[in-house]
């Protein structure tokens, strides 16, 4: 942590983008309680003479606009997100518009990482200062969440809009604890019930969206103690009981059970609502959650909003596309992460600045040199956020030198083509407006949990509110006529055997080609610039139907995932193919040397010959309880009544101790 944070600031300070003295945002989650990381991260700051600005435990959309706030030169959040407790990472911010680190920014600071000794670092002395920001970010906080132009809620409508809601937030023990719920109440939400808010470091334990993704319902069958996925997750337990208690009352429309759930860092939102005629929970992931978004922009402002852009990544529901079209919007594909979301935006707004100034200036000669070159810089697998900086500079310069510029980068909202983005697991962006330390007026675009779900109730609210029991819950089941979706997964792996073109890469290839074929399916390579070491196909059929088989190394956890998105009557023969996909990843991707993979194995010796009840499983707690829930994530065991059990899958794959050789496909 503090090598990186040195080498990044020191690659700042030889670009000329930042100076002795100047300001560098930090922030964390509390998945460290010794702080052993985030001192480390600290101290890398000021040995490389910036000056730390520590906001403390915040969510990470925070960082990014305390830094446009404060115009500082960079920032860091030290999380891992979604992923265990026992996991760290850093996510870094540039002052460009606070976007995350492109492909080429992230190889210049690797290589400035390996040419960085430690034991020279050691030697080097805090010379930059550290300056507690925490109380003046907080404030920005609240004040950005309960702007009524960044919650969607009218001012004749904020004291009674949210009143008959009991809303139970999961805070994931993570950067949202007591933030979150704080400002639900001043929202004006009748009842707030907040669970899973202890900094203890237990973060995303039992709680938090990562296990709620692949399950759009939760029944009581799924909490049933001893046997339920979700029999130790007490937002859930208490969502349901909630729910039984005031079942009548919500069947009349009079009241709404509720849940908000987000992850350890805050950037991801998840809406669960207990629905009276199933007696279960309704689960809505990003994709529902975004669309009901964009549905009520559109019912608001459809002079604004038509024709704007709609952008998703390639794990969203294939529907998706159909049904923002319907809504009038322009859907667009990326690659997954909410860096390629953002990357898209900047690529908008600097087009739509372009457009502006040649429709003010005309075609002058440096404007069109300028064109010239953002035309090659689209068309260039080279992606830096320092050629974006260089390019609106000129733009800004251009500008000038015509008096025809506001703020320089800046940009009129209302004539920008952007409605929302979104991923399916809970990255939704939307723009919102944060108030500068000068007194400016910056358009911000962040995944931001707390505003997604502000929005998301507002949008319900208002588009649903008046409408009967029946339609407001058949609606929130399907707010858009749903595909197949499924994802499969292989953990503790060897990523470095996926790249493209690999054995590996190649194998998954063959399978999917011939297996579509034979299906009647067009197959199709889809070459994403972002993510080159993703394999996507896209399947066709003479009917015009679509569907898509992806696989990907997870960006941040060792796993790696097949993808199945296509219509619902092609679920079958996309399961077909999927499960002889992620039959090629287990018996070649693991990695036997993972401790992990050891405690997996032990795991399968154990239930091989039956179900087995986890008090006589003989592993660790901590570890063994995670790779418990990780092997039921892939589809290896389930939980009985009678515990543990093999799956047809984890049958096949215990059979297979040895990795199979990469010429043919097992299609047992």
């Amino acid at each position: 942590m503090e090598l990186y944070a040195f080498a990044h600031i020191k690659q700042l300070m030889r670009d000329g983008t930042c100076k002795t003295g100047d300001g560098i945002v930090i922030g964390w989650d509390p998945r460290d309680p010794s702080g052993e990381f985030t001192s480390a991260a600290i101290s890398g700051i000021r040995k490389a003479g910036a000056n730390a600005l520590t906001l403390g435990v915040v969510p990470t959309p925070l960082v990014p606009m305390y830094l446009l706030y404060k115009k500082a030169r960079g920032g860091f959040m030290i999380t891992a997100s979604h992923n265990p407790k026992d996991q760290n990472g850093i996510k870094t911010f540039c002052s460009f518009r606070g976007l995350k680190l492109l492909p080429q920014n992230d190889e210049t600071l690797t290589r400035a990482v390996l040419e960085t000794r430690p034991s020279q670092l050691n030697k080097l002395t805090l010379r930059g200062k550290q300056i507690d920001c925490r109380r003046e970010a907080l404030e920005l906080f609240s004040r950005f969440s309960l702007a009524p132009e960044n919650t969607w809620v009218p001012l004749d409508r904020a004291a009674c809009l949210f009143k008959d809601i009991i809303l139970v937030v999961d805070a994931a023990n993570g950067s949202l604890s007591k933030i979150a719920a704080d400002t639900f109440r001043r929202a004006g939400f009748g009842k707030v019930v907040e669970l899973n808010a202890r900094l203890n470091g237990n973060v995303n334990l039992n709680s938090g969206v990562a296990d709620l993704e692949g399950k759009p319902l939760i029944t009581r069958e799924m909490v049933r103690k001893g046997a339920g996925l979700f029999s130790r997750h007490r937002a859930i337990l208490k969502l349901l009981e909630l729910g039984h208690k005031h079942r009548r009352t919500i069947a009349t429309g009079k009241q709404r059970i509720c849940g908000a759930v987000f992850d350890a860092d805050g950037d991801r939102f998840y809406r669960l609502e207990y629905d009276p005629s199933k007696d279960a929970l309704l689960v809505l992931s990003g994709d529902e959650t975004a669309f009901l978004q964009a549905r009520y922009l559109v019912a608001s402002d459809p002079s604004r909003y038509a024709g704007t852009n709609y952008i998703n990544t390639v794990e969203s529901d294939l529907n998706i596309t159909i049904a923002v079209e319907a809504l009038g919007l322009r859907p667009t594909l990326t690659a997954v992460g909410d860096k390629w979301i953002l990357l898209r935006i900047a690529n908008l707004i600097t087009e739509t600045r372009i457009c502006n100034l040649k429709k003010q200036i005309g075609g002058t000669a440096p404007l069109n040199a300028m064109i010239k070159k953002w035309q090659s810089f689209q068309k260039s697998d080279t992606l830096d956020i320092m050629r974006f900086y260089e390019l609106e500079s000129k733009v800004d310069t251009l500008g000038k030198k015509n008096k025809k510029t506001g703020h320089p980068m800046g940009l009129d909202s209302e004539s920008f083509s952007f409605a929302v983005g979104s991923e399916e697991t809970g990255h939704n962006i939307t723009t919102g407006y944060l108030a500068s330390e000068d007194g400016g007026r910056v358009p911000v675009f962040f995944g931001n949990g707390l505003k997604s779900a502000i929005n998301t109730f507002a949008a319900t609210q208002l588009l649903l509110g008046s409408k009967s029991v029946r339609t407001y819950f058949s609606t929130l089941r399907h707010p858009f006529p749903p595909g197949f979706k499924k994802t499969l997964y292989t953990y503790y792996v060897k990523k470095e055997l996926f790249h493209l073109n690999s054995a590996v890469w190649n194998r998954l290839k063959k399978v999917i080609y011939e297996e579509g074929r034979g299906m009647g399916f067009k197959p199709r390579i889809i070459r994403f610039s972002e993510e080159l070491d993703m394999l996507y196909v896209s399947l066709t059929l003479k009917n015009g139907s679509r569907a898509s088989v992806f696989v990907r190394n997870s960006g941040t956890e060792n796993k790696t995932s097949i993808n199945l998105r296509g219509a619902k009557r092609d679920g079958p023969r996309l399961k077909k193919i999927g499960l002889l996909c992620i039959r090629v990843l287990l018996s070649t991707m693991k990695d036997s040397n993972s401790s992990f993979y050891r405690i997996e194995s032990v795991v399968l010796n154990q239930v091989v010959t039956g179900p087995v009840p986890e008090a006589r499983l003989k592993l660790d707690k901590e570890s063994g309880s995670r790779v418990l829930t990780e092997m039921i994530k892939q589809g290896l065991i389930s939980l009985t009544v009678k515990g543990y059990a093999l799956t047809p899958l984890g049958k096949w794959y215990s059979a297979q101790q040895k990795p199979k050789p990469l010429s043919g496909v097992n299609k047992q």
